[in-house]
């Protein structure tokens, strides 16, 4: 089979596409023809060597993969071939709190990934497609997806007629726009571009604000809302502070990513007299992908898919997401060359 390989630190110009040998095929391992492959914020920080992988050679990269099961090994109870799958981001966290054992392992980082034409898991660490959605619009699940899950409805606990803040139009922040929408909350969401902005009002945001024309975005929050009762925080050292200044008095501040840095100078006091919750959101387990796919099938909600490259143009899709301009996630469809 053909696979892209990268190398930790050696940016996306170490994309190489190359033939690589099919693993064998244990007694629980189901092998999956790979439709459609998912690009994370996360896949930039290891081209640029940022993120930690405990090892400096080649990978096959990408963690979010959407395909057909194709064989099974002799104990699979789970699937059959034909069935139509998707893999979760952690194949060790089943359920549970998170730990240092069941987040180790990881698609695209620790193991080898999904950008290639075959990827073999164990099939505890898979689940059935919700049937509306197509391949493209599957391989944004495994990550953003199960983020933005574990980030309003279980760190968050955010309730119906609860307030949402999403930050810019990334993958997450688009997703939890959506779940928030279905679930009955007010949705409030940022960026920069009033086009984008508009596109989220198609999607059903409530409140829509340019940051850079409303620098103090937070207290415009304040003002229309009374303050978020979750935050899907993703820029790190340049808003956390006004994130943690958006949020109610009990509010939730979910920490996902590091757009703009991950070091802060953090003042707490607005923390501690807000008795606000801050928290890091690591995706999430199975159980929380298992509980976001029926809320997805029930909703028949699509995610939005803002581009899919042929399998060949990968490095394109890379250099998509480090422009920072697209809206929703950016996906590559393997099976198109």
């Amino acid at each position: 089979m053909q696979a892209f390989h990268i190398r930790p630190g050696g940016n996306a110009t170490s994309l190489v596409l190359a033939d690589a040998p099919r693993r064998p095929l244990g007694p629980n391992a189901v092998r999956v023809r790979i439709h459609a492959a998912g690009l994370n914020y996360r896949d930039l920080m290891l081209a640029w060597g940022q993120y930690p992988v405990g090892h400096d050679g080649p990978v096959i990269p990408l963690a979010d993969g959407a395909g057909e099961v194709i064989e099974t090994g002799a104990a699979v109870t789970r699937f059959k071939a034909g069935d139509r799958v998707v893999n979760t981001y952690f194949p060790d966290w089943i359920d549970g709190a998170a730990s240092p054992a069941n987040t180790a392992a990881s698609p695209g980082a620790s193991i080898d990934g999904v950008l290639a034409e075959e990827a073999v898991f164990h099939e505890a660490a898979l689940a059935v497609i919700p049937e509306h959605l197509d391949w493209a619009e599957a391989a944004t699940l495994s990550c953003a997806g199960i983020t933005a899950w574990n980030a309003l409805f279980v760190a968050g606990r955010l309730k119906p007629g609860g307030t949402a803040l999403m930050l810019g139009t990334g993958g997450v922040s688009v997703w939890a726009l959506q779940l928030a929408k279905a679930a009955g909350a007010r949705t409030v969401i940022t960026s920069s571009d009033d086009g984008k902005l508009a596109r989220t009002r198609q999607l059903g945001a409530g409140d829509t604000i340019n940051y850079r024309t409303t620098p103090e975005w937070q207290d415009e929050v304040q003002r229309r809302t009374g303050g978020a009762d979750v935050v899907v925080e993703v820029g790190g050292h340049g808003t956390l502070q006004r994130s943690i200044a958006a949020s109610r008095m009990g509010g939730h501040i979910a920490v996902i990513g590091g757009v703009s840095g991950f070091s802060s100078d953090l003042n707490l006091l607005p923390l501690i007299a807000g008795a606000k919750r801050l928290s890091g959101i690591f995706v999430g387990s199975r159980t929380m992908f298992d509980d976001l796919l029926r809320f997805v099938a029930l909703h028949r909600l699509r995610p939005v898919v803002d581009q899919a490259f042929a399998f060949g143009d990968a490095p394109a899709a890379y250099a998509r997401l480090e422009g920072g301009g697209h809206f929703g996630k950016i996906v590559v469809d393997v099976s198109r060359r």
